[in-house]
């Protein structure tokens, strides 16, 4: 039961063939027989699934129908959940009981989603391997010795592992994308306010993106159907029509220019991911698509002008953790959170400010010039998701550099605001590889389209973990 696709769900509760219940029942069971060894999860939430569940059954019986109405989930832990324990991975908030739900979580559940549990990620998703989370690493389940990505690691190593049928995250410079990579699913990091921040602990406001992890690009496109659209909590969601996202998946990608930037195929970038992602724009090609090499200029000074940018907002935003309104003060934040809040505090300082920070902001304006002009001459462009395959646990731990640099393709995204996906492309060595596709603001739909081709083809998300 816990091999199907949300899609395959939806049509067999609707049939009857399986209920809510049975399904919730059999993802709990895979949670507690595999959490122990992959470390997804940190709470679960058994009781409020099961009458999530009940519910569900109950409105399907009434002939109800959403995208996710009575499928199973996971929330990444930076989701606030009434009456729920969230924690973003920290000692800080160990014991913190959400007071309402976040914008997306009420929408979640106004659509009949099952909420199995809240899902472990670095904390305050501070990292890219999943290995800063004060509740223990969560590891890769294609092989257990090597990490998942992160920050939003325990989303995808729930999918992969049959532990959920789709999970959310959060994407501020790559931490939907990389994991997506690292545990072959497909992970969405959408346009910049597509889907409301309300009630998700804030890394770096002007970074974070709300997104998704599923098997497949059509359940992603049915997932984002129900969190996309404007809230009057959320001045970041501007008011754009949110598209039927499945309406034109099947449309091929006949005639579609597919940019190639040549920045991304450089000196670092594993020789056996470049050969895999020429191999799959050749596919592209074959299907009558134009490959178009294309220039995006200011890409070399992205990684630091990304962690310039993500220091200073995150030193901003973590400055409300004193333990006088909620959580235990700071001398429980971790190594990652307390070096974050010196560099951006740092940068922000008097006599610093114009070199670093204001500048940084001027060169991410010329990004953003960059991938307009890219995007008048294609419709998208595809990258590798990740210079390199997932790497050994506790094999960067001791450098932030090389840590920070595995987001070199990804952060791009997020500095200039437009979606994101990462769609399985193969293995190397037993490790899977994703391809992300990147398109101009508010063109989800496209991205789903350009995926769902690539991926009726090239079926490689079917090939699960042996746990």
């Amino acid at each position: 039961m816990n091999n199907l696709t949300i899609k395959e769900a939806r049509r067999q509760l609707k049939a009857r063939e399986i209920s809510s219940v049975e399904l919730t029942k059999s993802y709990l069971e895979t949670i507690k027989k595999h959490n122990e060894q992959l470390n997804a999860f940190i709470t679960i939430t058994e009781k409020e699934a099961l009458a999530q569940a009940e519910e569900a059954d109950k409105r399907i019986a009434k002939d109800e129908s959403t995208p996710l109405l009575g499928i199973p989930i996971a929330l990444k832990d930076l989701y606030m959940t009434k009456d729920i324990k969230t924690t973003a991975g920290s000692r800080v908030l160990e014991n913190y009981i959400g007071q309402y739900d976040a914008t997306t979580v009420m929408l979640l559940k106004k659509a009949g989603a099952v909420i199995l549990g809240k899902t472990n990620l670095d904390a305050w998703a501070h990292g890219s391997s999943g290995e800063n989370s004060d509740f223990g690493p969560t590891k890769n389940p294609y092989n257990t010795e090597y990490v998942p990505g992160g920050s939003s690691s325990g989303s995808p190593v729930a999918v992969a592992a049959e532990m959920a049928l789709a999970a959310s995250g959060t994407d501020t410079g790559g931490s939907i994308r990389l994991p997506a990579s690292f545990c072959n699913v497909v992970g969405l990091k959408p346009t910049y306010g597509r889907v409301s921040r309300y009630g998700v602990i804030a890394m770096a406001s002007s970074l974070d993106s709300i997104g998704h992890f599923t098997k497949t690009v059509e359940d992603n496109a049915m997932y984002l159907q129900v969190t996309a659209g404007s809230y009057p909590h959320d001045g970041t969601t501007p008011p754009v029509s949110v598209p039927e996202y499945i309406k034109n998946i099947n449309a091929g990608v006949k005639g579609l220019k597919i940019g190639v930037p040549k920045e991304y195929f450089i000196e670092g970038l594993d020789p056996r991911i470049k050969e895999l992602t020429d191999k799959t724009l050749k596919w592209y090609e074959g299907q009558g698509a134009e490959l178009i090499e294309i220039s995006l200029p200011h890409t070399p000074y992205a990684i630091e002008v990304y962690y310039i940018i993500q220091t200073a907002e995150v030193s901003s935003n973590l400055a409300r953790y004193t333990g006088v309104r909620y959580g235990h003060d700071r001398r429980y934040l971790g190594d990652e959170a307390k070096r974050r809040i010196m560099l951006g505090t740092y940068v922000l300082s008097a006599g610093y400010y114009d070199a670093y920070y204001k500048k940084a902001m001027q060169v991410r304006t010329l990004l953003k010039k960059d991938f307009e002009e890219a995007f008048k001459k294609v419709n998208v462009i595809i990258t590798p998701a990740s210079p390199t395959l997932p790497w050994k646990l506790g094999e960067k731990t001791d450098d932030p550099l090389a840590m920070y640099l595995s987001d070199i393709f990804t952060v791009h995204a997020n500095l200039v605001g437009v979606p994101g996906l990462s769609v399985p492309m193969g293995f190397i060595n037993g490790l899977p590889v994703g391809m992300q596709i990147l398109g101009p603001h508010f063109s989800e739909e496209k991205l789903f389209q350009v995926g769902h081709a690539f991926e009726l083809a090239n079926p490689v998300w079917k090939e699960r973990p042996s746990l």
